[in-house]
């Protein structure tokens, strides 16, 4: 497979601050070397704004999506599979845009569901899948190269278990599966044949902090309660069993939380298993 790294190290906004430190990490963890292990060409590049760009978190982040889009529909032109590295969840929209008809195995502890009307928090990054879906930030998401909202029944929640009250009622009413960390192997099988109705390649979202906090602090956002790695490795096998594997994205790792490095050996681990599992294209 040849594999196009884009790596995107900035945190709400920011470059190179907290998770945004984490795509480079991973690279200097050896990321490539372990993708070229498995047989894979790789190609790295990274998304940087100029030195004079005011960091503003919305602006920012919209801007850095637009980025996205172009560079990963470059990638897929070229018949690359695209590994975007990230350090928040929302530039999933402009590797969406540039996807196409996918469904999306969203693998993140939280519910990432709020609107800017239910946000208490204020935290952008909590609203990316209600901006995928079409929910929220609607005039920002038009000026994204590509974008279109992805129907609730292409989506699935995996390992989802720290969702605010607001947030939790927008999910219910919501026909978006969330399949918490004790469901996988019961949950899994049946979600994933209803999203097969609609698509046959699905973007694979990767927050490490999907995995339990005991397993590896992913971050500062970390929990207890989430999945193991075999879970997770159980999981792409049952994605890739009935899609073909479109995009993959790992998102939201912070060097400074991760004392022992379990958490880059596990997100080493997991982008190899699923660049592994996916088909050319």
């Amino acid at each position: 497979m040849d594999v196009q790294l884009l790596a995107v190290p900035y945190d709400s906004g920011n470059y190179r601050m907290r998770m945004g430190n984490g795509p480079e990490a991973l690279l200097r963890a050896g990321l490539e070397q372990a993708l070229r292990d498995n047989g894979h060409t790789v190609q790295t590049k990274a998304a940087e704004l100029p030195d004079d760009w005011w960091p503003s978190e919305i602006q920012t982040s919209f801007e850095l999506m637009r980025m996205l889009s172009v560079a990963v529909r470059l990638a897929v032109e070229s018949d690359h599979l695209p590994i975007v590295l990230a350090g928040n969840c929302n530039t999933a929209v402009g590797t969406l845009a540039a996807l196409g008809d996918v469904g999306v195995a969203w693998f993140d502890a939280h519910g990432d569901f709020n609107t800017p009307e239910t946000t208490t928090s204020g935290f952008l990054d909590g609203t990316a899948v209600a901006i995928i879906t079409g929910r929220c930030w609607k005039q920002l998401t038009v000026t994204i190269p590509g974008f279109q909202p992805i129907a609730d029944e292409r989506v699935c929640l995996i390992g989802t278990r720290d969702v605010d009250s607001l947030e939790s009622k927008l999910l219910a009413d919501s026909n978006v599966d969330v399949i918490t960390p004790d469901e996988p192997r019961s949950h899994l099988p049946r979600t994933l044949n209803s999203i097969g109705q609609h698509v046959e390649r699905m973007y694979v979202h990767l927050d490490l902090d999907v995995l339990d906090a005991d397993v590896a602090a992913a971050n500062k956002f970390a929990v207890a309660g989430g999945l193991t790695i075999d879970d997770i490795e159980y999981a792409l096998s049952e994605i890739a069993r009935t899609f073909r594997i479109a995009g993959i994205t790992l998102s939201a790792y912070d060097p400074t939380a991760d004392t022992n490095g379990a958490a880059a050996r596990a997100a080493i681990r997991l982008i190899c298993a699923a660049a592994g599992l996916a088909r050319p294209m």
